[in-house]
């Protein structure tokens, strides 16, 4: 979906358990990030409202993140970072978000996972779990 889409705002609802409807998705939503060069995509930009995030770690491409019901849990420092979505084209800006983060969510076995992020990875899970709340990263820029 493409920004201004209304649909974008949508909260997204808590996944109850990660079944094989969920894990199509996720290797759904993988191909579309792929497809489209992203690091990251939340489930409500395809339209799913569920609470469901993925990511890679742009340095280590082989090692996808699936972030399922995420919650920050704890972070600290300051980095900004010139942020793009998928979802808006061609619109890019600083965006000032914390450094390091870290992540408590439910993983692909269904596990209760903790994840410890610093810098563009901690950027791209912060903007991820911001759409499954409804929130682009363009609403920071009405602060300034």
């Amino acid at each position: 979906m493409q920004h201004p889409d209304i649909r974008l705002r949508n909260v997204a609802k808590p996944v109850k358990t990660v079944n094989k409807k969920v894990k199509v998705i996720i290797d759904n939503m993988f191909e579309t990030m792929y497809e489209n060069d992203g690091i990251g995509l939340a489930a409500t930009q395809i339209d799913i409202h569920l609470q469901i995030a993925i990511a890679i770690n742009s340095e280590k491409k082989n090692n996808p993140i699936i972030l399922i019901n995420p919650t920050i849990l704890n972070y600290s420092g300051n980095i900004e970072v010139e942020e793009g979505c998928l979802s808006i084209k061609n619109k890019r800006a600083i965006i000032s978000r914390y450094s390091y983060v870290e992540i408590r969510a439910t993983n692909w076995s269904n596990k209760l996972c903790f994840i410890k992020a610093h810098s563009l990875l901690a950027v791209c899970i912060q903007h991820e779990i911001d759409h499954l709340s409804g929130k682009l990263f363009i609403d920071y820029l009405k602060k300034k």
